[in-house]
């Protein structure tokens, strides 16, 4: 019984072993994915057999398909606190990044007085044959 899986299905599924990292889960007799630790709750988690242990049926969604592998990664973590769209996202503190003082408004003003230097030396050590 194989299924066609793909990202954002939410399924049913049985945690079949934990290790530090994650847990596994099987969907089906042939099938079965990973949850990262990342991905079984919000915040920090330290521990995951506080949150899962084995034999637990426990709904998914599939985050993410390998192609070449066929690995499947899940995530209990979406399903808890889903995601609104329909809301822009905006940050309280949000800082713009300037690569240069934002308040000195030179523009191409250095540029300009240093281009015929540039040239002159440039001729030169063409003239020199560097």
């Amino acid at each position: 019984m194989e299924i066609d899986y793909r990202i954002g299905m939410v399924l049913e599924g049985r945690v079949t072993g934990i290790q530090p990292y994650g847990a596994f889960v099987a969907l089906d007799e042939e099938t079965q994915g990973l949850i990262h630790i990342s991905e079984c709750h919000h915040g920090f988690v330290e521990d995951i057999q506080k949150y899962l242990e084995v034999g637990q049926k426990i709904k998914v969604m599939i985050i993410d398909i390998d192609e070449y592998t066929k690995k499947i990664s899940l995530s209990v973590r979406c399903l808890e606190k889903p995601f609104d769209f329909s809301k822009p996202k905006y940050t309280r503190y949000q800082h713009k990044k300037y690569w240069t003082s934002r308040h000195v408004y030179e523009g191409f003003t250095p540029i300009k007085q240093r281009l015929d230097h540039w040239v002159d030396e440039a001729l030169a050590d063409i003239s020199k044959g560097k």
